[in-house]
């Protein structure tokens, strides 16, 4: 008599976490991560569908089934190469890639239950390789005497390199900041994201012969035409970095910040570090974060980590509509970020130069716009005050020019992003491929990384079938 399997649990696994008391006043990871008990414990959980649709979810389509019954079975080491064959940075994209509206949105399971924790086990399998030593860095193919220029060390740029470097080109990378990583160090705070594991998969590339070239301004140190003198190709990976304001009253005061520069002197200057770095950065007492983004809950929950009293975020839609994940916005609230929602800001005012409070206007929704997401319309006569020493503005980044400024035959769109081939990178410049946000404009860690992916497969298949190295060979 066949034996009945037992029962799906209708729930996710829990992962361990710091509790809320204890983490909003240390930049310690908040997520813990599985055991080897708990990971095998939620693999059970998956169905291992004939047509798994949660792989068409996934922007660089890991084999998602093949990797979860590797785990089932607790052959960890086959659940990385799994993972690896099509994603090269599981312990990052493990940590921040919105699962919830990619892979795990379309998993059959969460038709009737929760989802299967795909990236919650994902991160496992990457933090278990580290703790083994089971991380290693391939032994790159012959080398084919092509050389490739990479500008920008974001996932796009860090993916780009690794498939390009495996496959025996010479490649290095621009970075423009004195460290390496991007938005994975500069924008994302140490609690959801640590700097050991991005520097650990920095030093992978570097021992599989990548070159480093750090505080390396592309488009004023140095301009894309000059790069193509001296290498077969070039992939730009820049990111889209330049923060975006109100252009409301009182923005120039002191105490008013964009949220990237906040992150960055945060991130890269290491004032999480309190005790072995003396950061220059504003410690607010109140502290109003405008946006309802990712972004905007990685501020407010720094400026709390930072010593706020309190922090506030002000969104001009109602919860429903915010676009940060329901993770991070969970941890918000759980820590005592206080949410003034259906509000927006009309001026920030100040004394002497300094903010003292925040002049916002209440607001209602009405019909759906463009994205989906219902209108916010203005309240008549319903102003309001919020008293405030510090103002982050997360409302968002455009592109930054220099690039496209220095390399004037490169086409963009309006707004001033590279317009490239959706499947190859492929710009209309000879030789010149691009890819990730400084392409598509703020997207996902994963779908930077398919990026850089998908231009260096193009960029193999162009610099291989050269008879020299004259620019504009490519195809």
């Amino acid at each position: 008599m066949k034996k009945k399997p037992a029962p799906i649990n209708p729930r996710k696994t829990p992962i361990p976490e710091q509790a809320p008391g204890i983490r909003r006043s240390n930049f310690e990871e908040v997520s813990l991560g599985y055991s080897e008990e708990q990971a095998r414990q939620e693999a059970a959980r998956c169905l291992n569908c004939k047509e798994p649709k949660c792989v068409t979810g996934c922007p660089v389509s890991v084999p998602i089934p093949a990797f979860i019954q590797a785990i089932k079975t607790g052959d960890f080491n086959k659940a990385l190469a799994v993972i690896k064959s099509a994603n090269l940075l599981p312990a990052v994209c493990g940590r921040v890639c919105p699962q919830e509206s990619q892979c795990e949105m379309l998993c059959t399971l969460g038709k009737k239950f929760e989802p299967v924790g795909i990236g919650r086990m994902e991160r496992f399998v990457a933090d278990w390789a580290a703790r083994n030593s089971a991380v290693e860095a391939p032994v790159p193919e012959a080398s084919t005497g092509r050389s490739v220029a990479i500008v920008g060390s974001g996932p796009s740029g860090l993916a780009c390199a690794y498939d390009l470097a495996k496959l025996g080109h010479r490649v290095t990378i621009f970075e423009a900041l004195h460290e390496p990583g991007g938005v994975l160090v500069y924008g994302i705070p140490e609690f959801r994201l640590p700097k050991k594991i991005v520097a650990r998969e920095i030093e992978v590339l570097k021992k599989m012969g990548v070159e480093l070239v750090t505080n390396a301004v592309v488009g004023k140190l140095i301009e894309i035409d000059e790069l193509m003198d001296k290498y077969d190709a070039c992939f730009i990976g820049t990111g889209a970095g330049v923060p975006k304001f109100m252009g409301i009253e009182g923005e120039n005061l002191t105490g008013v910040y964009s949220a990237n520069e906040f992150l960055t002197r945060v991130n890269l200057m290491r004032a999480y570090d309190k005790e072995a770095f003396d950061t220059p950065i504003r410690r607010g007492e109140r502290v109003a974060v405008i946006g309802g983004g990712n972004v905007a809950m990685d501020a407010a929950r720094t400026a709390l980590r930072l010593g706020a009293r309190e922090t506030i975020i002000v969104y001009r839609r109602s919860e429903a509509e915010m676009p940060a994940r329901r993770e991070e916005v969970h941890h918000a609230k759980e820590e005592g970020i206080i949410f003034e929602l259906l509000a927006t800001p009309v001026r920030i005012l100040g004394e002497n130069g300094q903010v003292v409070s925040l002049e916002c206007l209440r607001m209602e929704l009405g019909e759906p716009d463009a994205s989906g997401r219902r209108r916010s319309l203005p309240k008549k006569g319903s102003e309001f005050r919020i008293p405030v020493d510090t103002v982050i503005v997360a409302l968002g980044t455009n592109t930054n020019p220099l690039i496209s400024r220095s390399a004037k035959d490169l086409a963009v769109n309006d707004y001033g992003y590279i317009l490239a081939d959706e499947n190859t990178g492929k710009t209309n410049k000879a030789g010149v491929y691009a890819g990730g946000d400084i392409v598509t404009g703020s997207a996902t860690v994963i779908s930077a990384l398919g990026a850089g992916r998908k231009a260096a497969r193009a960029i193999h298949a162009a610099v291989s079938g050269k008879n020299d190295r004259s620019r504009g060979q490519t195809s």
